[in-house]
């Protein structure tokens, strides 16, 4: 009987244990409680709107549908792109974590200020994370200057 009791309790610990491990972990590219949305958009650089991703160090900020739950940061890195998710992905979504750009050239998170070079999304020195904001494959067609980001 006390040796049942003692594996029963061993057991239980261990599975509350392994539960509790996975989930309050966090993935290798975000905080566990970041939001997981299909990724969509197509932009045709031909536009106005998207003129910025026509040059090197231009960004602009996309908020169409299926472009996550915040939107995304898009910007210009000579003859490629980078597509940045705007949720932190270092702590849970709130009122103070959509990231911004702040003087073209850092990702800010308003909440605790925690700062990434815009152009490769690598923390700058003193931030509070060494996560990178979250970013997308995309695809981009020279010829028709369409943009295809997805997820």
């Amino acid at each position: 009987m006390k040796k049942t009791f003692s594996i029963i309790s061993i057991f239980t610990l261990l599975i509350f244990s392994i539960l509790s491990i996975n989930s309050c972990g966090s993935r290798e590219d975000t905080v566990s409680c970041f939001p997981n949305n299909p990724i969509n958009v197509s932009l045709n650089l031909n536009l106005p709107a998207y003129n910025n991703l026509n040059y090197d160090n231009g960004w602009i900020y996309v908020n169409e549908q299926q472009s996550g739950t915040r939107g995304l940061i898009v910007v210009r890195v000579g003859n490629s792109f980078k597509a940045y998710d705007r949720n932190a992905p270092h702590i849970c979504p709130d009122n103070n974590t959509t990231l911004e750009v702040k003087d073209n050239i850092a990702i800010v998170c308003p909440k605790d200020n925690t700062r990434w070079i815009l152009r490769n999304g690598q923390p700058e020195s003193g931030s509070k994370t060494s996560l990178p904001p979250k970013t997308y494959p995309f695809n981009y067609d020279t010829a028709t200057k369409v943009l295809n980001i997805y997820y």
